[in-house]
């Protein structure tokens, strides 16, 4: 077992350019209904994930800005305040993996140039094992 039997590909994932701007960026959570979504540049490497309550903190800190004055903000600039949801290696050991999942929803993986090529989520994990449980039990 590998981390790539279980990645969903980035063909197949929701993920943000760090040039997008704060209204860009909350269109389309909103749209696929996430919370947390993966960010990346346009050269295609990951450089982290913006929740919802990014974006809230940051409308709260710039309250003297409407909405349409957020424009001006781009993703890039939530990003030194995100919560750290750091990627996991391609070739890594299924335990560093695991020990990403403890603490979110999904870990980001990329490849050994830093490029995002996808997620495992945290529920495919425990779908996988509980799988194998349950085969292992009716033998």
């Amino acid at each position: 077992m590998n981390i790539l039997e279980l990645l969903l590909p980035k063909s197949r994932t929701a993920y943000l350019y760090e040039d997008y701007t704060l209204r860009q960026g909350l269109e389309k959570m909103r749209h696929h209904g996430y919370r947390v979504i993966p960010v990346i540049n346009r050269e295609g490497k990951y450089v982290g994930a913006v929740s919802e309550g990014d974006f809230l903190w940051h409308m709260i800190d710039h309250a003297d800005c409407g909405m349409e004055a957020q424009e001006k903000y781009h993703l890039r600039d939530l990003l030194p305040h995100a919560e750290e949801n750091p990627p996991v290696r391609h070739d890594r050991p299924l335990t560093e993996l695991l020990n990403r999942a403890r603490q979110h929803n999904f870990v980001p993986v990329v490849d050994d140039r830093g490029c995002y090529i996808g997620i495992v989520k945290r529920r495919d994990i425990i779908g996988y094992f509980m799988d194998a449980a349950v085969f292992e039990a009716d033998r």
